[in-house]
């Protein structure tokens, strides 16, 4: 990382922190007059700001609204950039569209994928968070796209982003998935069907210069769907929350004097707890809910409450699910997780 990036990333770190988007965009012009290339100011320095964000949320370093306001500004200083001089790009090549899948508010790392796109010489059709996948697949007839390149951000919209890689190919347009959903070596997106994926933007530009080919792979690794789990389970979400928090609060008497808030942030979090469950059902995978199950208990723990208070929950969950045998196994990965997250944090004598 030359010394230029690194001088910007802190001082757009600064800016988006007081909430200042005129300080954010006067760091990333600079820097670009300075010599840095827009596509390593939205990579290097943009990117790794937000992420920063995030990790920041997640440490309860940083407010949910100081995490909105910093994600804001990224996102109107990413527009400003595209009208940077430097920005403009030398040609044109085919025609691309960048989209959300339905249920995915992230729109950031799609939106850096589509300018830097962009800045390759790409027609970009950029169409933001939450599509709906009837109105993708009607965009994609009407523009007639060499691909889509579809995000995902949270798991638990895997379900969903399956249904729409079906149905763009279907429709004829090759898929090219990304995003932190999709697993970090892709290995959900292999299992989803889609014909390429970019582990980030600068791979996905390559991938799509290069020519994203409709693959036709087989559904096969979804072959255990027909245990219907995930059927029962995401059907029943609502009872098997419902149920969770009134054996959770008998077992927990201090959860009666809980305030109306703290009530409901309870229940989201059960109901978290289960939504997660499903998508792991869904694509056979224990990494996809431990990795949550643990993120949650390093969530908590940042905020005062222990990691083994998520245990109640587990086991109500495996006791109501008791004739599902992969709900069992993935239930019983997450507590061993978790009593392996109790011992890592215990002082050393």
């Amino acid at each position: 990382m030359s010394a230029a990036v690194a001088t910007a990333r802190e001082r757009l770190w600064d800016a988006v922190l007081d909430g200042d988007e005129y300080a954010a965009v006067a760091v990333v012009f600079a820097a670009i007059d300075g010599g840095v290339s827009a596509e390593d100011v939205l990579l290097d320095v943009i990117a790794p700001v937000q992420h920063r964000v995030g990790s920041e949320w997640a440490a309860n370093r940083i407010t949910v609204a100081a995490e909105h306001a910093a994600t804001a500004i990224n996102d109107r200083v990413v527009a400003a950039l595209a009208h940077h001089p430097a920005s403009a790009p030398a040609s044109k090549h085919g025609r691309v569209t960048v989209a959300c899948v339905d249920g995915e508010w992230h729109a950031l790392p799609a939106r850096l994928l589509a300018e830097v796109l962009r800045l390759r010489g790409w027609q970009v059709d950029f169409l933001g968070a939450q599509v709906p996948t009837p109105h993708l697949i009607a965009h994609l007839h009407q523009s007639g796209p060499v691909a889509v390149a579809l995000s995902c951000s949270i798991p638990t919209r895997l379900p969903t982003a399956h249904a729409a890689i079906t149905a763009c190919q279907a429709a004829g347009v090759p898929v090219l998935a990304g995003g932190a959903a999709f697993g970090p070596d892709g290995r959900y997106a292999r299992r989803l069907g889609a014909d390429a994926w970019g582990p980030d933007a600068r791979a996905a530009a390559d991938c799509l210069s290069r020519g994203v080919v409709r693959r036709h792979r087989s559904s096969d690794g979804l072959a255990h769907l027909g245990d219907q789990e995930y059927t029962m389970v995401s059907r029943t979400a609502a009872q098997l929350v419902k149920a969770t928090v009134v054996e959770v609060e008998n077992l927990f008497r201090a959860m009666r004097a809980y305030t109306d808030q703290q009530r409901q942030h309870t229940t989201e979090d059960i109901a978290h707890i289960v939504d997660f469950l499903a998508t792991a059902l869904y694509v056979d995978d224990d990494e996809l809910f431990t990795g949550f199950i643990t993120w949650t208990g390093d969530i908590l723990a940042a905020r005062g409450v222990p990691a083994t208070s998520l245990h109640p929950a587990l086991d109500s969950l495996k006791g109501q699910l008791v004739e599902f045998p992969r709900s069992q196994r993935l239930l019983d990965a997450a507590s061993i997780a978790l009593g392996r997250m109790a011992t890592d944090m215990e002082p050393i004598a």
